[in-house]
């Protein structure tokens, strides 16, 4: 991936406080240091550059897809507005997504979209337990479709309850790439670099001390 990639999109967060420093209690009752919450990309600007920075970060990767596929909720609009992106860099490609309960008339069912078809690559904001990459999986096998991967905003790197992190756990439960704008290390690298964030670093490289993997 270009180098500047992850980089600008950690400045990008912290510029539209998508990206917070403080003390905030993870799922996991952990005290961590950072919060990220993709959610709060609400508008239509940032959520345009949002989505320019998943394709960008899809396309260096090379990982071989024929369409997107979103995970209700917050996957919906990730994945549409990573689809547009994609066009105006050239990439035109179908995108579908899941309703949380199947609907019983009009087209029904419980996708929306185009029919899975092909290598699916699945577009989230995280990682966390795993529990939307495991109902989309399921959803695109059950459509005779194949999980082309995973693309995410940020890799935290953390362990959960075993010793691998959710992406590790992706990877060895499924056989699929994760793809990740950013992770863990280049938050570190971006916070090394800017005397101003010194207290902030020492906070994360003490978090990930604890609870951090050593690679993703």
């Amino acid at each position: 991936m270009t180098a500047s990639i992850p980089q600008d999109f950690i400045r990008f967060a912290i510029d539209t406080r998508v990206l917070l420093f403080g003390e905030f209690k993870t799922k996991a009752g952990r005290l961590s240091p950072y919060f990220f919450n993709a959610g709060l990309f609400c508008d239509g600007a940032s959520l345009q550059q949002l989505a320019r920075f998943y394709a960008k970060a899809i396309l260096a990767s090379a990982v071989p897809f024929d369409m997107l596929f979103g995970p209700a909720y917050k996957g919906i609009p990730l994945a549409a507005a990573t689809a547009v992106a994609l066009a105006e860099m050239g990439r035109n490609v179908a995108f579908s997504y899941n309703r949380k309960e199947e609907k019983d008339h009009g087209e029904g069912g419980s996708v929306v979209g185009a029919p899975l078809k092909g290598r699916v690559l699945i577009i989230d904001d995280v990682i966390s337990a795993g529990t939307s990459v495991r109902e989309s999986v399921n959803l695109i096998r059950a459509a005779g479709a194949t999980p082309a991967g995973v693309a995410i905003a940020l890799d935290r790197m953390e362990r959960g309850s075993g010793e691998l992190s959710a992406t590790q756990e992706v990877r060895e439960l499924y056989g699929i790439p994760v793809v990740s704008i950013a992770t863990l290390n280049h938050l570190e690298s971006f916070l090394k670099h800017d005397a101003g964030y010194r207290a902030q670093l020492e906070a994360v490289s003490a978090y990930r001390h604890l609870y951090g993997v050593r690679h993703a």
